[in-house]
């Protein structure tokens, strides 16, 4: 079983307003549950699993999979879009933040040991999402996970 790499951050949360505000996130990948996939937990539990490379490719360059956008925005911020049945939200990154959240799961997935292909079963809050698709549970309706 390898460790799960968790890291605290703050991004802006984009507004049709004139000002933008802070937001704690947390970004955790786990190479025991999918070596491919990263995730990024909003304020309020929501969160949303996407495929590593998709942050790895918006570094630098725009790219778009199913519900999610990410672009670079400049040299030091990344922007993720992420749509869902209740509108958008637009989030922006320091992208060193990024860069070393990235280093850490390349490191975490060189040294996990390769998986049987049976992904393990564990309780969680979040929703269930591909690779290249991020899901988002609808207000009000339970997130699971399949």
């Amino acid at each position: 079983m390898s460790p799960v790499i968790e890291e605290h951050a703050r991004a802006r949360l984009i507004t049709d307003g004139p000002l933008t505000r802070p937001v704690p996130v947390d970004l955790r990948y786990d190479a025991a549950e999918d070596p491919r996939t990263v995730h990024i937990t909003l304020p309020g539990g929501t969160d949303w699993a996407f495929g590593r490379d998709l942050l790895e490719r918006g570094l630098r360059t725009p790219i778009e999979r199913g519900a999610v956008r990410v672009w670079p925005c400049g040299r030091t911020q990344l922007i993720v879009e992420l749509h869902s049945t209740d509108g958008v939200e637009v989030f922006q990154f320091e992208i060193r933040t990024l860069i070393r959240f990235l280093a850490r799961t390349r490191a975490q997935a060189t040294a996990a040991p390769p998986s049987d292909g049976t992904p393990e079963k564990r309780p969680s809050r979040t929703t269930a999402a591909t690779t290249t698709t991020a899901t988002r549970p609808e207000r009000g309706a339970p997130a699971t996970r399949g």
